[in-house]
């Protein structure tokens, strides 16, 4: 349990202000999950380079999390690098994206001490560069203290293979339990649940995301915490990433607010169920009579 958090809200802008006055406070989503998109047709419509656009990209992503920050929201998890992103992409772009990761972690370590932002990261890891990956380790060492907002990377990352890598996990460990014995490994087996596999997955320390927001209007998920977002609200803007601040964050999370989370079951409105239920209701009434 993170202890109570000073309210930063004071340092939102007028116009984030303005719309974080009409949430409310205690339904602020736990975890919010964003698929940043947009970067190189945001360079294109200005006939810019697509390094340009990643830059600029680079720059919402810390007045995003600052605003994150400001209003206490726990867990922000941004999907910066794809496992297809680093096999399908050209090698120049790949090793741009790895440059500006290290820029961007260098030159905002401060800024997210100053906003009590923690560091954390999920993906294949080892497969990035050595010097990336200790840069990435440093950074989180320098925030490891920090009692704020967990800003997640999720860097060489695909659901599927993290799918994969728990399910070798959950495995590994039933084979290791069962000490060579057959009939054992046979009954953990036939034991294992869903809750076997969540914790062996990459985001076992924080809690699913309750909304996903995805840029650039594509409707679609892009391999992005599959498991994770089984009952996660999504919210789609056609906004490009590097046009995307803090206050898109809150209208977000205001969207959300105004949606009726049911995890599969009716809710609290009337439904066709609760009409057929009337209906059954009556009739029976009508041959008690």
């Amino acid at each position: 349990m993170r202890a109570p958090l000073t309210s930063r809200v004071h340092e939102l802008s007028l116009e984030e202000a303005a719309i974080y006055c009409q949430l409310d406070p205690a339904r602020i989503p736990q975890h919010v999950a964003i698929i940043m998109d947009g970067n190189g047709r945001w360079a294109g419509k200005r006939m810019l380079k697509r390094f340009l656009g990643h830059q600029q990209g680079a720059e919402s992503v810390q007045y995003v999390v600052e605003t994150a920050s400001r209003i206490n929201l726990p867990w922000l998890t941004l999907y910066a690098f794809s496992l297809e992103n680093n096999l399908r992409r050209p090698k120049a772009e790949v090793n741009f994206l790895m440059k500006l990761l290290k820029s961007y972690l260098v030159g905002n370590v401060k800024r997210m001490n100053d906003n009590n932002v923690r560091m954390a990261y999920i993906g294949r890891l080892t497969e990035l560069p050595a010097e990336v990956r200790d840069t990435m380790q440093w950074a989180s060492e320098q925030t490891a203290k920090n009692t704020g907002t967990t800003l997640t990377l999720a860097l060489n990352y695909g659901a599927r293979s993290e799918l994969v890598d728990a399910m070798r996990q959950t495995l590994r460990d039933a084979i290791t339990e069962s000490a060579g014995d057959f009939e054992r490994l046979q009954s953990l087996i036939a034991e294992m649940d869903e809750h076997h596999v969540s914790r062996r997955l990459y985001t076992a320390q924080m809690p699913d995301p309750d909304l996903v927001i995805r840029t650039s209007g594509e409707q679609r998920i892009s391999n992005f915490l599959l498991w994770q977002i089984a009952y996660a609200e999504i919210f789609v803007t056609d906004r490009l990433w590097p046009d995307f601040r803090g206050i898109h964050l809150l209208e977000a999370i205001a969207d959300f607010q105004r949606r009726e989370r049911r995890y599969g079951g009716l809710g609290d409105s009337f439904t066709d169920e609760k009409m057929e239920d009337h209906h059954a209701g009556d009739t029976a009434e009508l041959v008690r009579r």
